[in-house]
């Protein structure tokens, strides 16, 4: 009997301290909730501003941002679609992609793009790519991924759009051609895409 009141007191002791940690996490989070929210949308104005420079808007860029309807875009894995505004005239479009192919994996990518087709900028959300090799499409690394800025795609200069080996005018890296292969052909096949949906919809 004496054994049975012993379990019952540390089930119920275990039960305690569980219910106690469970309630401080909760309160951890819904504390640092907040905090953590704004300092991600913070990060994320600061890689659009990256992308679409601010005299090309004046609307609020970051809270313009929707999954495309389209079936085609999402097709191109363009996952996020941001509209820049000015004047309340569609200035840039600024979106999220993802190349499938790097060499270890998906790269998530960020672009930026006129109307007609000029690139703005790109850079890189996330990657798995071998470090001192692929890593070089990070800023932090390289400027490579700046020479896809205010770069024009149009129907007369896609063969452009491919990395040196390939005969397009994209450097690529020194014993690893598959990253900067991925990139340069997601912005393309992305961006083509989305220029396709706008003149649709003109």
């Amino acid at each position: 009997m004496k054994t049975v009141k012993i379990s019952v007191y540390y089930a119920l002791l275990l039960a305690l301290i569980a219910l106690i940690c469970t309630a401080l996490a909760t309160g951890i989070y819904l504390l640092t909730q907040t905090k953590i929210e704004a300092e991600i949308n913070k990060q994320r104005q600061a890689l659009l501003l990256e992308v679409v420079p601010q005299t090309y808007f004046d609307n609020q860029l970051s809270e313009n941002c929707h999954r495309p309807n389209s079936e085609k875009l999402l097709a191109q894995r363009i996952e996020r679609l941001c509209i820049a505004t000015k004047n309340k005239q569609k200035t840039a479009y600024a979106f999220e992609t993802v190349a499938p192919d790097g060499y270890a994996g998906r790269i998530r990518l960020l672009v930026g793009m006129t109307p007609t087709g000029t690139i703005l900028g790109v850079r890189v959300l996330a990657h798995q790519e071998t470090p001192g090799l692929g890593d070089k499409i990070e800023t932090r690394i390289s400027d490579w991924i700046l020479s896809f800025s205010q770069q024009p795609l149009r129907q007369d200069n896609l063969a452009d759009w491919a990395v040196k080996k390939d005969g397009g005018k994209f450097d690529q890296f020194a014993g690893a051609t598959i990253t900067p292969r991925a990139v340069v052909n997601q912005v393309k096949q992305s961006a083509l895409s989305l220029l396709d949906e706008l003149n649709r919809e003109n």
